[in-house]
């Protein structure tokens, strides 16, 4: 459910933000029914209050020879609040992995990673991954293809 400080008005400017990052002022403000400078000023203030986290570019991973996907599902020895913070200090450093998330279930943590060839996540896996205390097993599994990737929210 939305937060409730946003109108519908905060929601359309979201939406269309999230389509095209790059709309103009004017087109913006055409897009939500607002004249220019009301729509500015709601834009500041959605990023003010860190509704807006920050604007950037999705690119083709491919065509930057970037073509593998792998999915690690991390399980670790223990779950402790400080073993948990080391690991995820760990990734934040890594840019090969692109998202990571702490889970529930079997494993603790499922990743995606993003490398060049099977040799690059073999050493990503060798230099990286397993360097780490208290990792107990990795799952990888690879994309064989991508049927739907979005930043888009359902708002």
């Amino acid at each position: 459910m939305p937060n409730p400080a946003l109108d519908a008005i905060d929601l359309k400017i979201i939406a269309a933000l999230q389509k095209n990052a790059k709309a103009t002022s004017n087109d913006l403000a055409e897009a939500v029914g607002l004249s220019p400078s009301p729509c500015a000023r709601r834009v500041r203030l959605l990023e003010n209050a860190g509704v807006i986290k920050r604007y950037t570019v999705v690119v083709d991973q491919k065509k930057l020879g970037l073509p593998i996907s792998a999915f690690a599902s991390i399980k670790l020895e223990r779950q402790r609040e400080d073993d948990l913070d080391r690991f995820s200090q760990a990734v934040l450093r890594w840019p090969e992995v692109v998202d990571c998330y702490l889970m529930t279930g079997q494993r603790d943590y499922l990743m995606r990673i993003v490398v060049r060839d099977l040799e690059a996540y073999e050493r990503f896996i060798k230099d990286k991954l397993t360097r780490l205390d208290n990792i107990a097993s990795i799952e990888s599994s690879f994309a064989l293809g991508q049927v739907k990737r979005s930043e888009v929210l359902p708002i």
